[in-house]
């Protein structure tokens, strides 16, 4: 039986045929008596023309990566059968970038394809729609569901569910750690024994490494009564945050962690038996399993818990057809063969429940029992001025710059004027040359030594800085903080700036609000 979705669809439909049937006007009947039959035999009879196909009654257009694209692409001729309508799927890298420049002007497709903590903005600016899932609800994950929903609204058909695991090396590893202190009694035995380099590989300063901060009792965000997230109970600087930061900074001090934590170079050391943990997400499963390390996934020790994604199915809110792209999620995205090509490609956990029991993958299990206490993604404005300082902080710590409570702690108090933002109305050029301006670090969006000035003629000005020569990125960013920035297409969060300087050189900036581009004179 045809769910409502598909009864409207085809309602749908049908109104557009008929509209275009009687876009010609009625005619009368004719009032002659009509001419007598042939009385000779009848000629032979010709050919009948070849019917030709009806134009498709309307299009829908959806934006994805290379990674799903294909499969929803897929879907067109069975769209075209069922509905005689057209499907067009265009490849995208950065889809809410490049949605949130179009979706005002009324060029946006009707559906994307993003993770969910990218949709908070976009809600807060009124571009997506509601998304009902009818009688089909039932048959998603609930985390998944809450990740979508926004002060109490649906955004999204959630498709996919994504978090990090606990990896450990077969061959070096028995049994696998319960507690960090186990952590540190295995690695350090296996490096006595001269068969590892290292404790324990890292990835990241902070999404990368947030199961060992858990399971400290660190955290970002506390909640609201309601559930929701509360930006002003920020646990950047909570006692098991700093414990945390504190591990990782010994472990460094210590040799038992690498003081480099580029992703790359520390999944090679896992991949290589370097290192016998890592935490990872199923992103990298392809690489690890192509490395051929012997590998097992396990929850993590000590009852931490990773951040979780969702990947989802949002709808253009400025589009036409909002209730065209509804009833095609309901009646084409949400079955278990769709779901089950979409988890093929991209070995994420189905959040279609049908399509998840039919999952057999071990390794996915896996990660799903790891993220059965995973929390999601805070999709809220206050998370763009979490992630720099919060970096910075751990960064600071781990290169014994300062103590994990001092770094932790100041940390916290620039992500909390931010959020309470004194600064709005800052204009501002972050990027990679900052420490060389008179900034303490780099890619500061609050550094007083680069913020702009406003020129009689509207534009913003900021500089001359001396530079040595070499290759900088930069980018504008607004009020302090990264909520607000724009790149070099002139996009909300677009691709870096870049400048190259073969020798050294006076560099100013110039800001252009309309156009939200910046032009640069190098003296």
């Amino acid at each position: 039986m045809k769910t409502k979705f598909s009864l409207l669809l085809s309602l749908l439909l049908i109104s557009a045929f008929v509209l275009a049937a009687c876009g010609g006007g009625a005619t009368e009947a004719p009032t002659e008596e009509p001419a007598p039959a042939p009385t000779e035999a009848p000629a032979e009879p010709t050919a009948a023309p070849e019917p030709t196909a009806a134009a498709p009654a309307g299009t829908l257009r959806i934006w994805a990566d290379d990674t799903r694209a294909p499969i929803l692409q897929d879907l067109a001729d069975e769209v075209l059968a069922a509905y005689n309508l057209e499907l067009v799927v265009e490849l995208k890298s950065a889809i809410r970038d490049d949605f949130q420049v179009a979706a005002p002007l009324g060029e946006g497709p009707d559906i994307i394809v993003i993770p969910h903590d990218q949709a908070g903005t976009l809600v807060a600016n009124g571009l997506l729609a509601e998304v009902d899932l009818g009688d089909k609800a039932a048959d998603f994950a609930p985390v998944a569901l809450q990740a979508c929903t926004f002060d109490g609204k649906l955004y999204c058909m959630p498709y996919a569910t994504e978090n990090l695991a606990f990896f450990y090396n077969k061959d070096l590893v028995q049994t696998p750690p319960t507690t960090w202190d186990e952590v540190l009694e295995m690695g350090r035995a296996l490096k006595a024994e001269g068969k590892v380099e290292y404790v324990m590989a890292v990835t990241g300063t902070t999404y990368d490494v947030y199961p060992l901060y858990t399971s400290f009792g660190g955290y970002i965000f506390g909640k609201l009564p309601n559930g929701d997230w509360n930006p002003e109970d920020l646990g950047v600087d909570s006692p098991g945050m700093i414990e945390g930061v504190k591990w990782l900074a010994d472990g460094v001090k210590n040799g038992d962690l690498p003081a480099d934590w580029d992703w790359a170079n520390n999944h090679a050391l896992f991949e290589t038996g370097k290192a016998p943990f890592i935490m990872a997400g199923p992103w990298a499963l392809s690489r690890i399993r192509e490395s051929g390390v012997p590998y097992a996934i396990t929850n993590f020790p000590s009852g931490g818990y990773p951040f979780a994604g969702t990947q989802g199915f949002f709808i253009n809110a400025q589009s036409e057809n909002v209730l065209l792209a509804q009833a095609f999620l309901n009646e084409f995205i949400a079955t278990e063969d769709v779901m089950l090509k979409l988890y093929e490609v991209g070995q994420r956990a189905p959040a279609y429940l049908p399509a998840l029991e039919k999952v057999d993958d071990p390794d996915l299990k896996a990660f799903a029992e790891a993220g059965k206490n995973a929390t999601m993604m805070p999709a809220i404005p206050a998370m763009g001025s979490v992630w720099g300082n919060w970096n910075d902080g751990v960064v600071l710590a781990r290169d014994g710059k300062q103590d994990p409570e001092t770094a932790m702690k100041e940390a916290a108090a620039k992500i909390r004027a931010l959020i309470a933002n004194p600064l709005t109305g800052m204009v501002n050029i972050p990027g990679s040359y900052q420490d060389e301006a008179g900034c303490s670090g780099d890619w500061q969006p609050d550094c007083a030594a680069t913020a702009m000035t406003k020129g009689d003629d509207g534009k913003y000005y900021s500089g001359p800085f001396t530079l040595p020569a070499g290759d900088y990125e930069y980018k504008v960013a607004l009020d302090g903080s990264w909520t607000v920035n724009y790149g070099s297409d002139g996009a909300q969060d677009g691709p870096n700036y870049k400048l190259s300087l073969t020798a050294e050189s006076k560099v100013s900036f110039i800001y252009d609000p309309a156009t939200k581009l910046v032009e640069v004179k190098v003296e």
